[in-house]
């Protein structure tokens, strides 16, 4: 039975905000600074969300913290945060009710859709995709913000652009799945609008505990190239380029076709035939052929919005890659073996496993395990077999891939407790395996890459990631003293 939300008598609530993460905080502020009456709302109750309670109840913005969803009387709109599903009951009923429903990224399109945009999403590789775009428009001086589902919310960065604290030349924004199904109009374009660049990183199956079904999520993704006047797609993935007749006005990119709009030829990247950028040692700092794709689909963008060869030159050299993907956070040495730990806990499915255990040398030794979504682990559990010298597994998820792991014989598995135990465990792992290595030198790699997802014992991927470099630093600090 939902409880009954009191409304003092003649306050008209107007607009209200489900869910109060950062991306809700971001948008009842947006709307406030309107003058717009708002309430906010959160099933959740936790030290972070009462604090976030205080902050905003400070700007006249009451909340709800800790109590079922209901609709208050009176509201106008109601703004969705990414996390809250698009068919929740509640956003049924406010639909049926006439009640317009908004996702918080439409939301603050409205205060952005003049600039121009460069959108970006895709199972795997947004991010990092992202951030190149962002820096290859710095090396050029301009402001492109990484926002979205990446960095600032997009509702701060309307707020902040409304006020006159920004001045972006463009927005540069990683749309997941969820922000794109909630968004029907987000980067919509016309003749008249500035320019809008759509890239397509990946595809593979991933939250269809969400979405239902493959054909819903390709369908969510597909809306952001529907709308872009410029597509940029990576041509290596088989389900993208199965798609390639789909959209016009798209730059194709791959490492080995070279009828592709973006490719390589040794170590230098060309776009439609000019040599636009030489690599040097980018695969050093960020290693794995999916970082080169990253780097293609990047380029492709910031080549479509005008920006010089010399500024995506700077930026290639400068780029030292992501937190959290693929990130080297520690290194021990033993006797004449270097073991290094590297953090990749923004690996939250199967894809994402295989990809960093395809971008590394073996030995490695492989922490993974959390909470398990749906997808097909073969292709990975083939890789671990082929690569991974040992298997730590921690969360909800480690007895059922402990389990996947015998089924194909693989057996040097171990469940354990906590990330902290994990840490130690493979670091006396990987003490014994440089004892039996041929060549004492080589290095022996520990790897944090889950292939799930962090919710059954972090609040984000960013939190697990944070407490793997501390726990690889105090084990380091424990060593020195």
């Amino acid at each position: 039975m939902h409880l009954q939300a009191k409304v003092p008598r003649g306050i008209d609530v107007g607009h209200q905000v489900l869910g109060l993460g950062i991306a809700g905080w971001s948008a009842a502020r947006l709307l406030r600074a309107q003058g717009k009456e708002v309430w906010v709302w959160d099933e959740q109750d936790s030290e972070l969300l009462r604090q976030r309670q205080a902050e905003l109840e400070q700007e006249g913005i009451p909340v709800h913290l800790g109590q079922p969803f209901q609709l208050l009387p009176g509201v106008e709109q109601v703004v969705v945060s990414p996390g809250i599903a698009w068919d929740h009951p509640l956003l049924q009923e406010a639909r049926r009710q006439g009640i317009e429903v908004v996702g918080e990224a439409e939301l603050a399109w409205q205060f952005l859709e003049h600039l121009p945009w460069v959108g970006i999403t895709g199972t795997n590789g947004k991010s990092t995709t992202t951030a190149l775009v962002a820096e290859m428009f710095k090396a050029a001086g301009l402001e492109g913000i990484p926002c979205g589902n990446i960095g600032l919310p997009l509702s701060q960065v309307a707020l902040e652009t409304w006020q006159g604290q920004r001045q972006p030349d463009w927005i540069v924004a990683e749309l997941s799945s969820y922000q794109l199904e909630a968004s029907s109009r987000l980067m919509q374009s016309s003749p008249s609008s500035p320019p809008r660049i759509g890239v397509w990183t990946t595809f593979t199956p991933d939250h269809l505990e969400r979405h239902g079904t493959l054909e819903r999520y390709a369908g969510f993704k597909a809306r952001l190239l529907e709308r872009a006047q410029w597509r940029v797609v990576n041509g290596e993935d088989p389900y993208l380029f199965r798609r390639r007749r789909d959209w016009e006005n798209t730059y194709w990119v791959s490492l080995q076709d070279p009828q592709a709009d973006v490719l390589l030829r040794g170590s230098t990247l060309y776009i439609q035939g000019e040599a636009v950028a030489e690599l040097e040692d980018f695969a050093e700092r960020c290693p794995g052929p999916h970082n080169l794709q990253n780097l293609l689909l990047a380029a492709a963008a910031a080549h479509l919005a005008g920006i010089p060869n010399t500024a995506i030159q700077g930026a290639i050299r400068s780029f030292a890659g992501m937190p959290h993907r693929l990130e080297w956070v520690a290194q021990i040495q033993v006797g004449s073996t270097p073991i290094r730990f590297v953090n990749d806990s923004k690996a939250t499915n199967y894809e994402a496993g295989w990809v960093a255990l395809n971008a590394l040398s073996p030995p490695i030794i492989l922490i993974a395990g959390g909470r398990a979504k749906q997808g097909d682990p073969s292709a990975w559990l083939r890789l671990i077999q082929a690569k991974v010298a040992r298997v730590l597994l921690i969360g909800e998820a480690a007895p059922a891939l402990a389990q996947a792991l015998q089924a194909i014989r693989y057996t040097d598995v171990e469940i354990l407790p906590t990330l902290e135990v994990a840490v130690e465990r493979a670091f006396a792992a990987a003490c014994s395996l440089a004892q039996a290595l041929a060549d004492p030198a080589q290095p022996i790699t520990v790897l944090l890459s889950p292939a799930c997802a962090s919710f059954d014992q972090y609040p984000s991927f960013e939190h697990r990631g944070h407490h793997f470099r501390a726990c690889c630093q105090a084990l380091v600090g424990s060593l020195e003293r």
